[in-house]
Parts: structure tokens; C-alpha cells; sequence
């Protein structure tokens, strides 16, 4: 009796010893999920604005792959306003951010700004538009160039040549894209001898001073031949000021972003193209590096340089893809970017 008793009291004590160590192992365990939970990489993310259709379509994939990828995406909206942006990304260094992500208002007055995240050894990425002579770790954009040169070509191949005329209604300078696009734009216009007739610029990207441009020169509206929008947000007041002059459709109109509106045009005939730069792929990738950066791990074999000022700065350049009726249903509505029956909303008889 006395044995099978001290038997069931070194069972109970054995059994009790494992309990305590499954309990220590779960509370350990416990830590290690919080130290993982805590260690989630912190990327703060800056917007110029939503104004630009696009830049919301930017906004979800960027997120949704940061969040797939372990990462946590605090997103702000500057509405236009520099001296908000410059107290976003103040607020980013105070929360110590592992990353800060610019859509850079005005990039000359965010020098400053990116200086001070460096100091305090945050990375910082230039989306889509280049914060020039500055210290940022990666700028990731399309080619800008490519854009300006594919709009241009496009009015060419619609019959534009010499002896023709063509107005340029661009974005803001602040935005380091435009001039890029602009100046390749322009070659493309001297390489076929086709005379600029004017040139107009909307500060923030406001559309309704594309359009009070259109009002307010008519004589040289009626001389021109073409319109090259900065972007297809533009290019929807500009048809619509043409539309009232009966216009609409004889002015060949190009833009960018591939906006629903834009395509819509493109199938109904008034405008001629816009150029798509697929967003998916490159919110994608945007939130792949940012990620990398935050880890300290590399960045991928699709990175180069370019120089920026007295700076080497990383760079990921994308292609963009120029659209036209002859190749909208592969490449836009193919791609699913937009759906067929919302392309062809005001036109169904040409649904193919």
C-alpha cells in the first residue's frame, strides 16, 4: 500500500512538473508572438492628394501588399498642401517609422523634410515622383520620358505633321514628372516640325484651369490641331470646353493615367489616347521595397541608379503602354483594369 502510494504521489509531482513546463513554454511562446507582433515593420505614407483618380487605386494595392507582407501602413493626405505634407512626414519621425513614403507635393520644399528622416535614421522612398537632390533610399516611377514620347507619337500616327498646330496643357512644375514629359514630348513635336502654339500650366493639377485656358483662347482653339493633356483628369474638362465649341472629336486630345473617363472617350471617339501606367504593378512593388528597406534586406534585380544632384539614388523604372482604340479591349479591358461594359457604357452598340 505504502509503495503504490509513494507511486501516485511521484506520478503527481511529475505530472504537475510538466504542466508548470507546458505553461512556460506557452508564456514564452506568448513573448515571442509579442516580440514578433512588435518587430511588424512601420511604413508611413504620404499623398499629395486624391484629387487624381488614380492615386486611390495606388493607395488600396499599396496597402493590401504591405499588410500580406507583415507591415503596417499608416496613410496621410496632404490635400495639396506642402506645409501639411511636410507636418505628415514630421508626424511619421515622431512615431520613429521604419520607412516614410512620399507622393511629393513639391519636392524642392521636401528636401529638408527627407534630411531630418535620415537623421533619424528612418528610409525614405520617392513614389512616383522624384524628390530631386535629396537623400532618399529608393525613387520608383514610370518612365517619364517613355510617357511624353508615347502622346506624341500618337498624334503623329494619327496624321499630325508639319504645318500643324498643337497646345500643351501640362501639370505643375513642382512636379518633377512634368518636365520630363513635357521635354520629350516637345522633341517629338520638333522632330516632325509641328508648331506649339501654346503652353499652360495648372498649378495642383486643378483640371478647371485646363479648361479656362480652352474658354479663354479661342482663336488660337480653332487654329490648333491638338491638345497634349498632362493628364486624362485635364483632359476630361478640356473635351468637355471643346464639347460646347463643337470641337469635341476634331481637336485630336491625348493624357495619361488611363482614367474610366479617358477610355470612355477613347471608344466614343473624342479622345485619341491616353497613356496606362499599370498602378497595380508598380503600388506593388513600391510596398515589396519598402518592406525590403524596412528589413534592411536588398532590393531586387530590377533596381538601377540615377543621379539625383550630388546624390547616386536607387531607381525603379517601369514601362508605361500607350492606349488607342485599336488596342483599349486587350490592354485595359484584357488587363482588367476596367470592365468592358463600364468602358463602353455610353456607346453598348460598339461592344465587341
Amino acid at each position: 500500500m505504502v509503495g503504490m502510494m509513494k507511486r501516485w504521489i511521484s506520478f503527481l509531482l511529475t505530472l504537475s512538473l510538466l504542466l508548470g513546463v507546458s505553461a512556460c513554454g506557452a508564456a514564452e511562446g506568448s513573448k515571442v508572438g509579442e516580440v514578433e507582433e512588435e518587430k511588424k515593420i512601420q511604413i508611413g505614407l504620404t499623398f499629395d492628394s486624391f484629387v487624381i483618380e488614380r492615386w486611390q487605386r495606388d493607395r488600396d494595392v499599396f496597402v493590401s501588399v504591405a499588410k500580406e507582407l507583415g507591415a503596417e501602413v499608416n496613410v496621410q493626405n496632404a490635400n495639396g498642401d506642402v506645409e501639411e505634407q511636410k507636418k505628415q512626414i514630421d508626424y511619421f519621425i515622431q512615431k520613429e517609422m521604419d520607412v516614410i513614403v512620399i507622393i511629393a507635393i513639391d519636392p524642392e520644399q521636401l528636401r529638408e523634410s527627407v534630411a531630418k528622416a535620415k537623421d533619424a535614421g528612418i528610409k525614405v522612398v520617392a513614389y512616383d515622383r522624384l524628390i530631386d537632390d535629396a537623400d532618399i533610399d529608393l525613387y520608383i516611377s514610370f518612365n517619364n520620358e517613355m510617357v511624353g514620347a508615347l502622346m506624341g507619337h500618337a498624334l503623329i500616327n494619327a496624321g499630325l505633321g508639319g504645318g500643324d498646330y498643337v497646345i500643351m496643357l501640362g501639370g505643375p512644375y513642382t512636379d518633377n514628372n512634368v518636365p520630363l514629359v513635357e521635354g520629350a514630348f516637345k522633341r517629338v513635336m520638333e522632330q516632325n516640325r509641328v508648331t506649339i502654339l501654346g503652353i499652360q500650366h495648372a498649378e495642383g493639377w486643378r483640371a478647371e484651369i485646363a479648361a479656362a485656358y480652352v474658354y479663354s483662347n479661342s482663336v488660337a482653339i480653332q487654329q490648333t490641331d491638338a491638345i497634349m493633356c498632362g493628364n486624362d483628369d485635364l483632359a476630361t474638362q478640356v473635351v468637355r470646353a471643346l464639347a460646347e465649341s463643337r470641337q469635341a472629336g476634331d481637336v485630336l486630345v491625348v493624357g495619361q493615367d488611363a482614367d474610366l473617363a479617358a477610355c470612355q472617350r477613347i471608344v466614343e471617339g473624342t479622345q485619341l489616347m491616353t497613356v496606362y501606367k499599370p498602378v497595380e504593378r508598380l503600388a506593388t512593388r513600391a510596398a515589396e521595397a519598402s518592406v525590403a528597406l524596412g528589413r534592411g534586406e536588398s532590393l531586387g534585380e530590377d533596381v538601377t541608379v540615377i543621379e539625383s544632384g550630388a546624390y547616386t539614388i536607387p531607381y525603379i523604372g517601369l514601362i508605361p503602354i500607350s492606349v488607342t482604340r485599336d488596342n483599349i479591349d486587350e490592354v485595359i479591358i484584357g488587363s482588367g483594369f476596367h470592365l468592358k461594359e463600364d468602358v463602353y457604357l455610353n456607346v453598348p452598340d460598339q461592344m465587341p
